[in-house]
């Protein structure tokens, strides 16, 4: 079974690339909107949300993890390198998936500040992610995001044997995901 964790700031393009991965690889995609959309339109954003999307994620990850019959999952998201709660939420992905023997591979995506505005705005990213039709709302998240945390790691942060790092500012999807894949394979 193959885990493939996509990482990276907002608007960096983890969906359409996981999306492109998952097709190849015969994989599904998760993305974190999946949960945080299917929540916030009834309780609002605040901190039950992404409680509750968190434990929704994880009872799907835990079904995952226990059928020998399922392929893998490609899994987007973003992580808060000066967060202890993501570096915590990251461990027990680790420990349930390691458990069972299951393959992850941590792909970290990045692209220039100016790009990700760009990508923001996006038809494709605005029909798949309602909560970021608000575009000026969304941009301002961005923005504020960049100011207070850090959302790419530093060089070696991450110590997985499985890890890739690919700055995507200057290739578009298809091209990434066709490296993630070769890097996979």
């Amino acid at each position: 079974m193959k885990i493939i964790l996509i990482f990276g700031p907002q608007a960096v393009g983890k969906m359409t690339i996981g999306e492109k991965v998952g097709e190849s690889l015969g994989l599904p995609l998760f993305h974190n909107h999946v949960t945080l959309d299917a929540i916030w339109p009834y309780i609002g954003w605040n901190e039950r949300t992404f409680e509750l999307s968190d434990q929704l994620r994880m009872d799907i990850f835990d079904h995952i993890s226990k059928d020998g019959d399922h392929p893998g999952i490609v899994f987007t998201f973003v992580w808060g390198f000066d967060l202890k709660d993501d570096w915590k939420y990251i461990d027990k992905l680790k420990s349930l998936f390691s458990d069972k023997h299951h393959k992850l591979y941590f792909v970290e995506l990045e692209a220039s500040l100016e790009e990700r505005l760009k990508r923001n705005g996006s038809s494709y990213r605005l029909e798949k992610k309602p909560s970021k039709r608000d575009i000026d709302l969304s941009k301002k998240e961005l923005l504020h995001s960049v100011e207070n945390h850090r959302l790419n790691s530093l060089p070696g942060e991450i110590e997985e044997q499985n890890y890739l790092r690919l700055d995507v500012t200057e290739i578009d999807a298809q091209k990434a995901s066709e490296k993630i894949i070769e890097w996979i394979n």
